[in-house]
């Protein structure tokens, strides 16, 4: 039997295995929620002019002194740049628009009064240089670097991108990917179940994962506890499709043939057996065109952990999204673990009076027990070394 590795040298060696995914050019409009590979300078300055940030009227102030103004044009925005043509004259004007040639200030409408061709300003208020005016660049400069690769694309940079004349953007290739459910007791979830059944759950979960996640080309299929089947299975996946995500016949048992006909295969076992629990039995290759197979364990649990802690870090790694902070959380009470294996906690995580973070432990009875999941949030990595973790333990949390 191999020896067990540990997590940290267990994500290692996969993200050290894993193939970096391609790149392709899309519309701005199918770009959301997908991970940019270029990097994005500013168009031009921006904003690129001195913009108007109130409705009201633009004045030189200049004129200090001064509080009736004869109205001597308008500027909308869009419209091209208007100039004030007198200190004693204003300009109404609109948010959005250009700041008028020889103006410097803006006075919002409910701080003026209209008298006829004039505008008087409110009783008691004066105007500061420069008020309710966007200056030219103070947002950025022309060149500037505005996004980087790596960057989840959502609302915000949309509009980035939009602004900056993006109709085309280059963002990472989404792999195809099949989750292959294993095992005799399967049937579908609207198929009667017969005496031994279950339906069928990890593989919906897995593919529920994937696609939330911005994987879209998620297929499932499911094969028998059999090793000519699964080979056949396998060998004609491996032929068409990047990522297999396994569920079952992984472990050491009598039917588990998965590891077998993955060598059979061809495809380079990279790691099998991890110190924790849940999914100790976790298996991970390369195959002989680059693939990429991630074998997990049968139980819901240890599906949904190796999951979210191996399986969606590595693949969103592949297609070049940015790190992201491992979100530290505070145990609200003590949790037995393991001196020998890392432990994977359910917890619902809150946050106290004082803004901190803190994870209640819900651990399931058995790595088959998923029932209670829903009322979690994800799950805390308990490192091995003693029986006994205190509340008020700093630990790393994973979200679902």
């Amino acid at each position: 039997m191999s020896e067990l590795l540990s997590v940290a040298d267990a994500e290692q060696l996969i993200r050290q295995a894993m193939p970096v995914f391609g790149s392709e050019r899309v519309a701005l409009d199918a770009a959301a929620g997908r991970v940019l590979r270029q990097v994005i300078r500013a168009e031009r300055d921006q904003p690129p002019f001195d913009r108007v940030m109130m409705d009201g009227i633009a004045i030189a102030m200049s004129a200090r002194s001064q509080r009736r103004f004869k109205l001597s044009g308008l500027q909308l925005a869009g419209m091209v740049q208007q100039t004030l043509g007198d200190l004693d004259m204003c300009i109404e004007v609109t948010t959005g628009a250009m700041l008028p040639r020889g103006c410097d200030t803006v006075v919002p409408v409910e701080q003026t009064r209209r008298d006829g061709e004039y505008c008087l300003l409110a009783d008691g208020y004066t105007p500061t240089v420069g008020q309710f005016v966007h200056p030219r660049g103070s947002d950025c400069r022309k060149g500037d670097v505005l996004l980087e690769p790596g960057v989840h694309l959502h609302g915000p940079e949309i509009a980035v991108l939009a602004s900056n004349g993006m109709a085309e953007v280059e963002v990472a290739t989404m792999p195809s990917i099949t989750v292959v459910a294993t095992g005799d007791e399967l049937v579908g979830v609207d198929q009667p179940l017969l005496e031994g059944q279950i339906r069928g759950s990890n593989d919906r979960a897995l593919a529920a994962a994937l696609r939330a996640r911005g994987f879209d080309d998620v297929q499932l299929t499911r094969v028998a506890d059999d090793l000519a089947a699964t080979t056949a299975t396998l060998a004609e996946l491996l032929r068409t499709r990047q990522v297999l995500v396994l569920s079952g016949g992984v472990s050491v048992g009598q039917r588990d043939y998965v590891p077998e006909a993955l060598r059979t295969l061809g495809v380079r076992q990279v790691l099998h057996r991890i110190a924790q629990r849940p999914g100790k039995p976790m298996w991970f290759g390369i195959g002989p065109q680059g693939q990429v197979v991630f074998a997990l364990p049968g139980n819901p649990v240890s599906v949904l952990v190796c999951a979210a802690r191996y399986l969606l870090p590595s693949l969103q790694s592949a297609t070049g999204l940015a790190a992201e902070t491992a979100m530290p959380v505070c145990l609200e009470s003590a949790v037995a673990t393991s001196p020998a294996l890392t432990f994977f906690v359910p917890v619902r995580v809150h946050h106290d009076a004082t803004g901190r973070a803190m994870a209640t432990p819900l651990p399931p009875g058995t790595s088959g027990d998923f029932s209670a999941l829903p009322r979690t949030h994800g799950f805390v990595e308990l490192p091995p070394g003693t029986a006994i973790v205190p509340a008020g333990t700093v630990a790393t949390f994973y979200g679902w």
